[in-house]
């Protein structure tokens, strides 16, 4: 079986957990998701298996949106709601909901961020968290990420000290971070109390499926019907019908003539019959060139 899972990932459990969990329901290892959640985080989380595993890294590489809640007043060692509390200071009821606005206004666009020291982010070799629970100090790497758009959601709730919002945002956004952030521009410590994923790799809440609802497909003989085709997955990409002579090539994973002139150096992809069967990409050794990065079918 080759597609797309657009699982509901419950809270709970670990992005990892939900791959060995579809691992047993499919009885398959060829298995891979588009993205970590943290363990108590649920929400959108398109899960690849078969083929699919191929275009892990284009899913990846797409944007996220995301409903988080900010509780001002409290600094925790994890910038979430599940690690110790390290400062703790009184909101004043001065604070305005236009101010709010403002600051989360300031955020769009591209911005620099300190990954949590409780991540699994790399430095010298180690996850950022071993060296946490060692009590080492190490030097955190900043990263540029961009936030596209980010809203208020909510009013102020818990006696004003706390709020929602949405943030559609690149890959390798710390929400976490940009609560503990949030609150350092409205001059309070702060920490993200609460976090769901609303959209990822294209897919959106509505569309997912729960693992409740696929253990009840296998039952039924019908987990053909729990996944979606890798083109759907990659509908953000342009792509070229070709025909049946050229399919032979491709299955072959020969370089074909640039014959559409592309001169994008985006990947994009081959379908016959509107069935993905590659992705290819200009060579950049030879425009008049493209060549193959992925393919999905095999000679016959």
């Amino acid at each position: 079986m080759d597609g797309i899972i657009p699982l509901w990932k419950p809270s709970g459990m670990t992005s990892h957990d939900c791959v060995q969990q579809i691992r047993k329901i499919y009885e398959t290892r060829k298995v891979g998701h588009t993205g970590t959640l943290d363990p108590m985080v649920e929400g959108v989380l398109p899960i690849c298996i078969g083929q699919a595993t191929k275009i892990v890294p284009y899913l990846t590489a797409m944007d996220k949106t995301y409903i988080a809640e900010i509780q001002l007043g409290i600094a925790t060692e994890t910038e979430d709601a599940h690690g110790e509390i390290i400062k703790e200071t009184q909101v004043k009821q001065s604070l305005t909901l236009a101010k709010v606005d403002e600051v989360l206004q300031s955020f769009q666009g591209t911005i620099t961020q300190i990954p949590p020291l409780y991540s699994a982010v790399r430095v010298k070799g180690k996850r950022l968290y071993e060296y946490a629970r060692a009590n080492i100090h190490v030097e955190r790497p900043k990263r540029k990420v961009t936030i596209y758009n980010i809203e208020r959601t909510s009013p102020m709730t818990n006696n004003g000290t706390s709020f929602t919002f949405k943030v559609n945002c690149s890959q390798g956004t710390y929400i976490r971070t940009l609560c503990v952030d949030i609150g350092k521009k409205l001059g309070y410590p702060a920490h993200m109390s609460h976090l769901i994923r609303v959209e990822a790799s294209s897919f959106v809440k509505e569309e997912t499926i729960t693992f409740a609802e696929i253990e009840k497909a296998k039952v039924n003989n019908n987990l053909e019907q729990t996944t979606v085709s890798m083109l759907r997955a990659l509908q953000h990409m342009a792509k070229i019908e070709v025909d049946s002579q050229t399919k032979q090539k491709v299955s072959y994973g020969q370089k074909l003539k640039n014959i559409e002139q592309i001169t994008s150096e985006e990947p994009f992809l081959l379908t016959y019959q509107n069935e993905l069967i590659a992705i290819y990409e200009v060579d950049r050794n030879d425009i008049y060139t493209i060549k193959p990065i992925r393919v999905f079918i095999t000679h016959k």
